[in-house]
């Protein structure tokens, strides 16, 4: 892709386009490491729900053992998140263009480093509990960026409310508006945009899901570094000096 391009994703300058497009390859980032991870940790790590639900089903079980794993793994989630927020309010309150940029350029280092001592076999066993936690920060880094990219319109770690608003919109597109008792009631009408948009980030999610899967199934953790190469292309271009 031309630098130029690739720069407007994560400049501070934000235009729907340049949204959608962040979203849709932090989407299938996002599927393709919550599945690939799946299959590496046994859990996944890309939203919270899960997370909160099994360390409630485990202290109900007296397992405080697993509640602490899960304890850590919500918690790694936050302060990625809160990781997010620092960096670019930072970054921002100086005027430095790239406020977006370096949480994505750290989800790369990170997941470099996860594919990386995987595959040399030291990130396995004892350290478990810590691989799903490294993991959940990534993506709580990720998912605080590109809600403030996009003033939470856009959400790429989990598609439970790109679900719902997809349903919402299609009842809406689907709604009888001429009943003869609504008459003084304002149309119902549906946004086809949001619509497109969330459909759009809900297969790019799915598609990552499955190459993911898939890479991790034939090659194992490695699969993981080309994932972090296209975040460190995305983010480091942010940093070279412009053309004039």
């Amino acid at each position: 892709m031309p630098v130029n391009y690739l720069r407007t994703l994560t400049a501070p300058e934000r235009t729907r386009r340049t949204n959608l497009h962040l979203g849709l390859s932090l989407a299938f980032v996002a599927g393709a490491t919550n599945a690939g991870g799946f299959l590496a940790v046994k859990a996944y790590t890309s939203h919270m729900t899960g997370v909160v639900s099994s360390m409630a089903d485990d202290l109900a079980l007296g397992r405080i053992d697993l509640v602490l794993d899960w304890a850590t793994s919500l918690l790694a989630f936050l302060l990625g998140a809160a990781t997010s927020a620092i960096l670019i309010n930072w970054a921002r309150r100086r005027a430095l263009r790239h406020e977006y940029a370096l949480p994505l350029l750290i989800e790369a280092t990170m997941l470099l480093a996860f594919g990386v001592l995987g595959a040399m076999h030291h990130v396995i066993g004892s350290s478990l509990a810590l691989t799903v936690a490294l993991l959940c920060f990534v993506m709580g880094l990720q998912n605080a960026m590109i809600t403030k990219v996009s003033n939470a319109e856009i959400r790429t770690t989990h598609v439970t409310g790109l679900v719902t608003d997809i349903g919402i919109e299609l009842g809406k597109l689907i709604y009888w508006n001429h009943s003869p008792d609504s008459i003084a009631q304002p149309m119902v009408r549906a946004n086809q945009d949001k619509l497109k948009v969330h459909v759009q980030l809900v297969m790019s999610f799915f598609v990552g899901g499955v190459i993911g899967a898939l890479g991790f199934k034939h090659v194992g953790y490695v699969s993981t570094v080309p994932l972090a190469v296209v975040l460190a292309l995305l983010s480091s271009v942010q940093f070279w000096p412009a053309r004039r």
